[in-house]
């Protein structure tokens, strides 16, 4: 490995936005790994500014970190991840996304409306839920999210 291709935390920081308490938080985490120099400074390989950000871009999507974990798990630590690497996970989170879109497209159009929470608070529920029976099929909003 060229000593080119390893960058600091500081600069690691710089890159990407990200607080050096954040990467060292995400390096506990085994989000990210860092090598140690002679004097036990941590060093981190170039493409980790890639994984860095697909943490911050898969957490602005509503994924937590077990699941930017478990996709990350998939690249390989170490080296710098192919362009196929990418792609493969790519594939497993575009099935998270296209489901999470398909809830906030549903969402939107019953958000003027009725949601489906049987709560019979509105004027028109009585149109939509006479005698609340969206209560008796069971909580929440169940019209939105099933």
């Amino acid at each position: 490995m060229d000593k080119n291709d390893l960058l600091p935390i500081g600069e690691l920081a710089r890159r990407t936005g990200l607080a050096v308490s954040a990467i060292r938080f995400y390096e506990d985490k085994g989000l990210i790994q860092a090598f140690r120099t002679m004097g036990n400074q941590r060093r981190f390989l170039r493409s980790d500014i890639r994984r860095l950000s697909f943490i911050l871009i898969a957490q602005k999507l509503g994924l937590g970190l077990t699941e930017i974990e478990a996709e990350l798990s998939q690249l390989p630590q170490g080296r710098t991840p192919t362009l196929s690497d990418w792609q493969k996970l790519s594939r497993s989170v575009r099935v998270a996304l296209d489901a999470k879109i398909q809830l906030l497209t549903r969402t939107r159009a019953k958000l003027d409306e009725c949601i489906g929470c049987g709560c019979l608070s509105l004027q028109r529920c009585q149109l939509y839920n006479r005698d609340d029976r969206a209560g008796a099929g069971g909580t929440g909003p169940r019209y939105v999210l099933e």
